[in-house]
């Protein structure tokens, strides 16, 4: 990791900026994550086109609402792909942190496109309940089957960046619940088989909604506090204002906020009150770098105020 210091001095000596560019402290999705995306991509397109064929001619709702699901989830692995790029994006005069806030609109907006899918699938369901039509069992089982080993891989593939990343854990929960879904169909066909009941066929796609909606709550709401630059749930506030408090020299820590700039990274803004040793850039460039090792916030900014000073920003109700 590389932590830059670029002091600041402004008409008031007493007061400077620290700023911590830092690489990422964690490791990210596979390191072939633009190659997981486009293996996923074109696997799952070609898998729906088979699926949806096949779900008209057997006719079953759990196979047309598994393609259904699938084409949803191509589409968000495209939005995060390209969130991906985005982010990588350097700063320009007017997005002056570039563009690594994409990825966390990309998380929402597949977390909000999934639980409409989802919603979509329950609502076939609930109709196909109170009117059970004959399923083609064994092309259920065998077109469901290859639908758990399609997902399953591209599932995989996403496995290994599922905790650091919020967009790549996106990509990954949507994968994983196709591979569910899959399962549920192939189980469903099973038991119609052995038992003739054809309402299985619809029942079996509402469990699976439920346990979709279950595991996407936690995305959406994740990515929501994200968006309204919440403190990263890594991050432990009162830890950071603790290890600030004890700092030499430091009297007072104010103006303290954390937030989120992308789906994997933190930054910080700060006020220490140093009373007898003011501004020092060795201190500013080992706060910083400490920042980032301890708490994994590795864009931090630190402004250092001499005792007394008259900072409107002191009172802890003042944003």
């Amino acid at each position: 990791m590389t932590t830059h210091h670029h002091p600041h001095h402004d008409d008031d000596p007493g007061h400077s900026h620290s700023h911590s560019h830092g690489g990422h402290g964690h490791s990210h999705a596979p390191k072939d994550f633009g190659r997981a995306f486009a293996i996923g991509i074109a696997l799952n397109v070609g898998f729906v086109v088979v699926e949806a064929a096949y779900g008209f001619m057997a006719n079953s709702m759990a196979l047309l609402a598994d393609a259904g699901h699938n084409l949803s989830d191509v589409l968000g692995l495209v939005i995060a792909w390209i969130a991906a790029m985005l982010s990588k994006r350097q700063p320009s005069a007017r997005f002056t942190y570039g563009l690594r806030s994409s990825s966390i609109l990309a998380a929402l907006f597949n977390a909000v496109f999934l639980l409409v899918a989802v919603g979509a699938i329950a609502w076939e369901a609930g109709m196909r309940l109170f009117h059970p039509e004959p399923v083609a069992g064994p092309t259920v089982i065998a077109v469901a089957s290859v639908g758990i080993l399609i997902n399953g891989i591209t599932a995989w593939l996403f496995f290994s960046g599922r905790k650091d990343d919020l967009n790549i854990r996106g990509a990954y929960l949507h994968m994983a619940a196709d591979a569910a879904v899959s399962a549920g169909v192939v189980a469903a066909g099973i038991a119609m088989m052995m038992t003739g009941w054809e309402w299985l066929d619809p029942a079996i796609s509402l469990v699976i909604v439920a346990v979709i909606v279950w595991g996407t709550w936690s995305l959406l709401r994740e990515s929501v506090l994200m968006s309204l630059n919440a403190v990263p749930p890594a991050v432990a506030m009162d830890k950071v204002r603790a290890y600030l408090a004890g700092l030499p020299g430091v009297t007072d820590v104010h103006d303290l906020h954390i937030w989120s700039m992308s789906t994997t990274e933190a930054a910080l803004t700060v006020h220490l009150t140093r009373p007898s040793l003011g501004p020092d850039d060795a201190f500013l460039a080992s706060t910083a770098h400490a920042l980032s090792e301890k708490f994994g916030i590795h864009h931090a900014t630190i402004q250092i105020e001499h005792d007394g000073a008259d900072c409107r920003l002191a009172p802890a109700h003042v944003i």
